[in-house]
């Protein structure tokens, strides 16, 4: 079978937006212990915006990758057999230099795409959360979507385990990165899974939503 892309194909003629490269270790600097102690669950956030740097570091940290070879791009996060099966949408209210709207990340170029814009994002948010009202007052929302055939290419009928694991990791690096900016997020499992994938603009098989989780200041 052919192998799947690394990422999800997008039109040339997309409108790209150049993220933030640095070196983070000295622009946020946090002791790997205290991000680890610090870490909770936050779901109240200030009206502070997240800067573009902010948001590149976080976004760094969950997808980000280090190189690309064989076919496989090896990134921040360990996937099983290295296929990252997720993708990284960004339902973003309040960061600097960035129009509203639903957005997606390319991590091959580091750089985000504009998926839409709508007027009434933030309460679609709230209403695809089961009325979880932070999902739509935060700076920025992730939102992971699987694409299982590029986990089923490798691992057949035992990838819907491993693509939640990976979920999980991408989780965890999130809270961790946001205790570096002084941010805070909530991971959540509880949506409407028809709903959601409608507001992306999914098929609800080949591509869905699997994770979400807001980002605010604190």
């Amino acid at each position: 079978m052919e192998v799947p892309p690394v990422e999800k194909p997008y039109p040339p003629d997309s409108a790209k937006i150049q993220l933030k490269i640095a070196d983070w270790s000295d622009k946020y600097p946090i002791r790997l212990a205290d991000a680890i102690k610090n870490r909770e669950s936050r779901r109240s956030y200030t009206n502070e915006s997240l800067s573009l740097d902010e948001l590149s570091f976080l976004l760094w940290s969950v997808q980000g990758v280090r190189y690309v070879s064989g076919g496989h791009a090896f990134r921040n996060v360990p996937s099983a057999g290295c296929r990252h099966a997720l993708e990284t949408y960004l339902a973003v209210f309040n960061v600097e230099d960035l129009e509203s709207g639903l957005y997606r990340y390319l991590p091959l170029s580091h750089e985000l795409i504009l998926e839409f814009t709508d007027r009434k994002l933030k309460e679609k948010m709230i209403k695809a959360a089961f009325g979880q009202i932070f999902t739509g007052y935060s700076a920025v929302t992730f939102i992971w979507t699987a694409i299982p055939y590029r986990m089923e290419w490798r691992y057949g009928l035992d990838s819907h385990k491993v693509i939640a694991m990976d979920a999980g990791h991408v989780g965890q690096n999130l809270y961790l990165a946001c205790e570096a900016i002084g941010a805070g997020t909530c991971t959540i499992g509880a949506y409407d899974q028809e709903y959601f994938d409608e507001l992306l603009r999914l098929d609800g098989e080949e591509e869905f939503v699997i994770y979400s989780a807001p980002v605010g200041k604190i």
